[in-house]
C-alpha cells in the first residue's frame, strides 16, 4: 500500500485560518467581466460546461484545488491532504442575473458570494459563472482561500486558466489518484518532529545568515531597529475612525476603472512610483470620507498596511503566501494632493532603503515554530489595507472570450472595515472597494472620491488628462513576446507597477 502523504501549511498560511470566523471569511476574491464572443450559446446564454471542462482537464497543475484540510489532532495547526471524494460540480457553479443585468446588480451579487464561507470539509475555493450581464457579456467570480495564496499568486494562476491565443484546445488531463491520507497517530508524531526540527532549522538559517552578511552586528543592529519600529505601532495605535471596530458578517462592494497611462504619466512627473500614486489616490479619498462624517482629518494618525511580495527565484513557482507589508501613515491631514504624495513617496523610498519586508519576513518565518497571534498583536495598528498587484500587460481571453477587465478583493481583517484590491491589466487598472455593510453605507460615494482624488493630483501636478494617449489609440495591442510573458509569470519581488 503507498505511503500517505500531505504538505503542511505554513505558519503565515495557517494564521488565515485561525483568524476566519462566521463573520469574517479569510478569502481573496476577483470578479472577471468577458465579452461572450464565442461562449454564447443560440439561446443567449453562456456555455458552461465547456468552461467547466476546460478547469478540469487543468487541476492537475492546481494541486490544491483537489485538496482539502486536515487538523493535526490536538493542535491547531492543518495541513493539505488529497480529497477522496472531490467533485468539480460543487466548486464550479452556474447562476444569472436578470437579464439584462446591470454592473451594479452584479456588484451586490458579488458582495453576497464574498460574504458566505468556504466549506472547510472541501476544497477551500469556488467559481461562478455568471450570465444574463448587459452588452452582451458575462462574468466570472473566484473565492479562493487566503491560506492557498496572496494576491501576486492569485494573478499567477490566472495565467493557467486563461490564454493569450484566441482558440485553445481542451486536452485531457491525468486520471486522478488520491493520495492516502495519514491517521490520527502519523499526524501526532510528524507535528512533534516538527516542532523539534524548527529551532534547529531556524539555527541554520541564522549560520546562513551570518555567513552571507558582510558586516553581522551592522545587519543585526539594522533588523532590531526595524523591530523596535514595528513595536512601536502596537505602542502607540492608530486613530479609532468609522471604518474601524467590530466587523459584521455583511458587505458592500463597489469598483471603478483607471487607464494605466494616466496613472503612469503622473509617476512621471511627480518621479514617483504607481504604488506612491495609488496610495497618495486613497490619503485623497479617505480625507473626503472622514470630512463627510463630520471628522477633522488633521487630528488622526490615519495608517494603511502595503502588502510587498516577498518572492523569489527559490519560491517564485510557489503559489502559497509570500507577502510582507509596510505600515504607512497616510497624510490625511494634507489638502494638497502633490503634498500629500510628496510625503507618501518620502515615507516609501526610506521603507525600501531600510529594507522593512526582510525583517518581516524573518517575523513570518519565525511563525512556524512561536505561537504568536500576529492579528491580534497588530490590532490597533493599521487602519485599512491597500493593495497593489500588476497584472499581466496584454490581453487574456477564455477559449476566445476576452477579458475586460479583473477586479481584486481582499478580504477584511478583524477591526478593518475597509479594503481596497488594485489591479492593474491590459492598460487599465481596476480598483475593487470591499467593506463592512453597516461601515461603509456611503461606499458609492467613496467609490467616486476614488476618482475625484486621482483628478485632483493630476490636475495639480500639471498633468492634463484628456491629452494622455489611451493603449490601444494606435492600433490593437500585440501579442506579448516571450520576455513579456516570463515577467508576468513571475512578478517582480516588490508589489509595484
Amino acid at each position: 500500500m503507498p505511503r500517505y502523504a500531505y504538505d503542511r501549511l505554513s505558519g503565515q498560511d495557517n494564521d488565515f485560518l485561525l483568524w476566519e470566523t462566521p463573520g469574517l471569511p479569510m478569502h481573496v476574491g476577483g470578479t472577471m467581466i468577458f465579452d461572450a464572443g464565442p461562449l454564447q450559446n443560440d439561446h443567449g446564454g453562456i456555455d458552461f460546461e465547456t468552461v467547466e471542462r476546460l478547469t478540469a482537464s487543468l487541476l492537475h497543475r492546481l494541486p490544491r484545488y483537489r485538496q482539502k484540510l486536515e487538523w493535526v489532532p490536538g493542535e491547531s495547526h492543518a495541513v493539505w491532504v488529497d480529497d477522496e471524494h472531490f467533485n468539480i460540480h460543487y466548486h464550479f457553479r452556474h447562476t444569472s442575473l436578470p437579464r439584462p443585468g446591470s454592473e451594479e446588480q452584479l456588484k451586490r451579487l458579488t458582495a453576497r458570494l464574498m460574504e458566505s464561507l468556504l466549506d472547510r470539509s472541501r476544497p477551500l475555493w469556488e467559481t461562478w459563472v455568471i450570465e444574463g450581464l448587459e452588452g452582451n457579456r458575462f462574468a466570472v467570480i473566484n473565492k479562493i482561500h487566503h491560506c492557498i495564496l496572496d494576491g501576486a499568486g492569485g494573478v499567477d494562476l490566472s495565467q493557467i486558466l486563461l490564454s493569450t491565443l484566441p482558440k485553445r484546445e481542451i486536452e485531457d488531463s491525468p486520471p486522478f489518484l488520491p493520495r492516502p491520507v495519514p491517521g490520527a497517530r502519523e499526524l501526532r508524531i510528524n507535528e512533534w518532529r516538527e516542532r523539534a526540527s524548527a529551532p534547529l532549522r531556524a539555527a541554520g538559517g541564522i549560520l546562513k545568515f551570518v555567513r552571507e552578511s558582510p558586516d553581522i552586528l551592522s545587519e543585526i543592529g539594522r533588523h532590531a531597529r526595524m523591530v523596535g519600529g514595528i513595536a512601536k505601532w502596537k505602542l502607540m495605535p492608530a486613530s479609532d475612525t468609522p471604518i474601524n471596530g467590530d466587523i459584521g458578517p455583511h458587505r458592500v462592494v463597489d469598483w471603478i476603472q483607471m487607464p494605466l497611462a494616466e496613472l503612469k504619466a503622473v509617476k512621471n512627473m511627480l518621479d514617483c512610483s504607481i504604488n506612491d500614486i495609488v496610495l497618495a489616490v486613497v490619503t485623497g479619498a479617505i480625507r473626503q470620507l472622514m470630512q463627510r462624517r463630520q471628522i477633522r482629518p488633521e487630528e488622526l494618525d490615519f495608517r494603511v498596511s502595503s502588502p510587498v511580495n516577498v518572492r523569489n527565484d527559490a519560491n517564485r513557482d510557489d503559489r502559497g503566501n509570500h507577502v510582507s507589508s509596510w505600515i504607512i501613515r497616510l497624510p490625511i491631514g494634507l489638502a494638497n494632493p502633490v503634498d500629500q504624495l510628496m510625503d507618501i513617496r518620502s515615507q516609501t523610498r526610506e521603507l525600501k532603503e531600510s529594507d522593512l519586508a526582510s525583517t518581516l519576513e524573518i517575523i513570518n518565518s519565525a511563525l512556524d515554530w512561536l505561537s504568536v497571534d500576529l492579528q491580534t498583536a497588530a490590532k490597533g495598528t493599521i487602519n485599512m489595507v491597500v493593495s497593489n498587484v500588476p497584472g499581466p500587460p496584454f490581453p487574456l481571453n477564455l477559449l476566445g472570450a476576452e477579458l475586460e477587465r479583473i477586479i481584486p478583493f481582499p478580504p477584511l481583517l478583524k477591526n478593518v472595515g475597509l479594503m481596497a484590491g488594485v489591479l492593474s491589466y491590459n492598460g487599465g487598472v481596476s480598483w475593487g472597494l470591499i467593506a463592512d455593510y453597516d461601515r461603509m453605507p456611503d461606499m458609492i460615494d467613496f467609490a467616486a472620491s476614488i476618482r475625484d482624488s486621482f483628478e485632483r493630483l493630476a490636475k495639480e501636478s500639471g498633468v492634463d488628462l484628456s491629452k494622455v494617449p489611451r493603449a490601444g489609440d494606435a492600433g490593437a495591442t500585440p501579442r506579448p513576446d516571450s520576455s513579456e510573458l516570463e515577467s508576468w509569470q513571475h512578478p517582480a519581488s516588490e508589489i509595484s507597477i
